[in-house]
């Protein structure tokens, strides 16, 4: 089975809490960025069972509880130090134990190791990476261009040796990092999309490639494809995830389309056989007709699972079917695989390829997206095109002007734009091509020729025959380990030199993981090509990507680079987060208490209960619990209150103020709660002697 990163991320977040936890209830502090990192990986169910109280956000307003520990899973930012700063100054939780998703900033990291109050309450201090996860130290290697022509072109190397420091800062600060294996040593590839522009440009019809670039597939936080999940029923379309838990698109996506339909097919004639009372309702139809195998799952109630996620790749499927015919993409892809092959059907070097370019711009059924697409490819292949022969092809589709900025701004990525009247160059790959004849296989698949120069690298990195000048190391092996590791992992069992002393091991754990990163998103041709490397050469290869790129979010975003950013809204040209304030403000004695009611902390009425009974006066819970005591006297307006005669006037002739008895009775009577009570003085009313009179002491006749 190939390897998960994302059951790897599981594995590792669940096993940290469960080791952290040690059967003791603890309540789980996550941040935005964290929260949704173990959203995507992990159910909260999952999480719950693990002894954890509940879940709660850091940003948000948390009660104290020093009688409980608190498991703190957060992002690396500055802003989330401070939060966590704060409830050491308060000291909201008995103990704390905090696992990071990434290593600190040394600053950071400093201003908490210098805290005393942080020393005494952290009980752990922990990071979870993806190098970490898989228990790797691994060589960093990077893309260094040939002929930089950008001021991008520094990109991987910086970024590749931030990340040496990073794993060099956590293995001083971790002795047992990284732990004990007879796996070869890692290698990490740190690579940009500078790499290879052709890619993102062409059609792949493998289904995930197929389907993303065809339908209109939301990918957010979850994919999600709309769909109809019964025919008839206006209320059943909704929109289906498609995750790592669908078996069947884990099973198939990186298949051909027309491998996928025939397993989808196959896969639904084995359940007619399987189930002989049903197959007598359905014939021989069904074995050659998506719509006909829909309409028979359509009628399938005790099937209810199976039916909707046949039923959704199936839609997927042949809605992209359709869109292949109707838009004649198979004589748009021939073109497109000679321009970025730079051979054609034969595996020779085409003719007229320019004649075929014009010809296919002037279809009419070919879309907009796929006529800009076209001419990148083209400009691609020649290395460059004169500007009035750029201008002419633009005007020629019928683009609109701005598209002209995707093309334009493919300089700013490495690529050459326009050129001389007299050069007559052409792009020169990275890899030299192979001229030879093709197999039958690749006769069959003639519209899937291209292999991202991602596969090629991976290759040359099995071979051990990689050019360092090309991918160089940021700290060269001292005893040339890579080669090492590669040659005893290619060599068979009856070649090797004997190995008595050293411990047998299964297959799985002695394969060499190699993780590629690329900045500035990866393609779905480029994720296949790392599943068909890994599975040929019996290798684990981990691919990570700042995001996956459809084409059309590729020209969308290269379209923007010629934006200014200020309108961009780029996260990091934003300001920066800071704390919430209600983080920093005092608490009330009450709050601080541990000797509070366990009904007034345990629930929201009881809360409100409180707060009713403070605004009518009547005294809080006692700190032992139990009952109040009664209403509280109006000590206040008791205070102010006069039974006898009027008062003298002030000596400087100016009058004492008095309080009326009726505002006095008014007030009284609201500090006790009394509303709907006759307001009167309390003396007795010569107009009436036989109404009824109150006062506060008694009561008269």
């Amino acid at each position: 089975m190939a390897l998960s990163i994302i059951q790897a991320q599981r594995d590792i977040i669940l096993g940290t809490i469960r080791d952290t936890v040690r059967g003791e209830w603890k309540v789980l502090i996550v941040d935005e960025a964290s929260q949704k990192v173990l959203d995507s990986v992990v159910k909260e169910d999952d999480i719950l069972n693990l002894n954890i109280t509940n879940i709660e956000r850091i940003e948000n307003r948390r009660q104290t509880n020093r009688d409980m520990d608190a498991l703190y899973f957060l992002s690396p930012q500055a802003h989330i130090v401070d939060c966590v700063m704060a409830d050491f100054e308060r000291r909201r939780y008995r103990k704390s134990f905090l696992i990071w998703t990434a290593l600190l900033p040394p600053a950071l990291r400093e201003r908490i190791d210098r805290s005393k109050m942080a020393r005494e309450q952290i009980a752990l201090f922990k990071i979870v990476g993806v190098c970490v996860a898989l228990g790797e130290y691994p060589t960093i290697r990077y893309y260094r261009p040939k002929d930089p022509r950008h001021e991008a072109s520094v990109l991987c190397s910086h970024l590749a040796r931030f990340v040496q420091e990073e794993l060099d800062m956590y293995a001083k600060y971790h002795e047992d990092f990284p732990p004990p294996s007879t796996r070869p040593r890692g290698t990490l590839y740190i690579l940009d999309r500078s790499m290879d522009l052709f890619a993102p440009f062409l059609h792949e019809f493998t289904y995930q490639a197929m389907a993303h670039d065809l339908l209109p597939i939301k990918d957010g936080e979850k994919v999600t494809f709309r769909t109809v999940t019964e025919e008839g029923r206006p209320d059943s379309e909704k929109d289906v995830e498609i995750s790592e838990k669908d078996k069947i698109w884990v099973e198939n996506r990186h298949r051909h389309m027309k491998d996928t339909i025939e397993k989808l097919m196959g896969d639904f004639q084995k359940f007619i056989d399987e189930n002989p009372h049903f197959a007598n309702q359905t014939g021989n139809e069904a074995k050659n007709n998506l719509n006909v195998i829909k309409d028979m799952l359509a009628g399938l109630p005790q099937f209810q699972e199976l039916k909707e996620a046949y039923s959704l790749h199936l839609t997927m499927a042949q809605d992209c079917m359709n869109i292949f015919e109707h838009n004649k993409l198979p004589d748009l892809a021939s073109v497109e695989q000679i321009l970025a092959t730079g051979l054609d059907e034969d595996f020779k070097k085409p003719k007229n390829v320019a004649d075929q370019v014009v010809r296919n711009l002037d279809e009419d059924s070919v879309s907009h997206p796929d006529r800009l697409r076209l001419i990148a490819l083209y400009l691609l292949y020649r290395d460059g095109l004169l500007p009035a022969d750029l201008q002419k092809l633009l005007a020629h589709s019928n683009l609109p002007s701005r598209d002209s900025e995707v093309i334009n701004n493919l300089e700013l990525l490495g690529a050459r734009v326009s050129k001389p009247l007299k050069d007559k160059s052409t792009f020169q790959p990275l890899f030299p091509r192979k001229q030879q004849a093709p197999t039958a296989a690749q006769e069959e698949y003639s519209l899937s020729r291209f292999n991202p120069v991602l596969q090629t690298m991976l290759e040359e990195h099995v071979r051990n025959t990689l050019d360092q000048s090309l991918f160089p190391y940021t700290k060269p092996p001292l005893d040339d380990s890579d080669a090492q590791n590669a040659a005893l992992a290619a060599t068979s069992l009856r070649s090797a030199k004997p190995t008595w002393a050293k411990p047998r091991t299964g297959g799985a754990d002695a394969r060499q993981r190699v993780i590629v990163f690329v900045a500035g998103g990866a393609t779905y041709s480029e994720s296949r090509a790392c599943y068909e490397v890994a599975r040929r050469a019996q290798r684990e290869v981990v691919l990570v990507t700042s995001h996956m790129l459809s084409p059309g979010l590729f020209m969308r975003q290269l379209g923007d680079l010629g934006v200014d950013k200020r309108k961009l809204g780029i996260p990091a040209e934003q300001p920066k987060p800071k704390a919430p304030a209600h983080l920093f403000e005092r608490e009330d004695a009450t709050a601080l208490s541990p000797q509070v009611s366990a009904v007034s902390s345990s629930s929201q009425l009881s809360q409100q209960q409180s707060q009713v009974s403070q605004a009518s006066g009547q005294r809080p819970l006692p700190p032992g619990g139990g009952l109040p005591k009664g209403p509280a006297p109006p000590t206040r307006q008791m205070a102010g209150m006069n039974v006898g005669p009027p008062r003298p006037p002030a000596q400087n002739g100016g009058a004492v103020p008095q309080r009326s008895n009726a505002a006095m009775t008014a007030a009284n009577a609201a500090a006790n709660g009394q509303t709907g009570q006759p307001v009167g003085k309390l003396q007795k009313d010569p107009d009436d002697k036989k109404r009824k009179k109150h006062h506060f002491f008694g009561s008269k006749k």
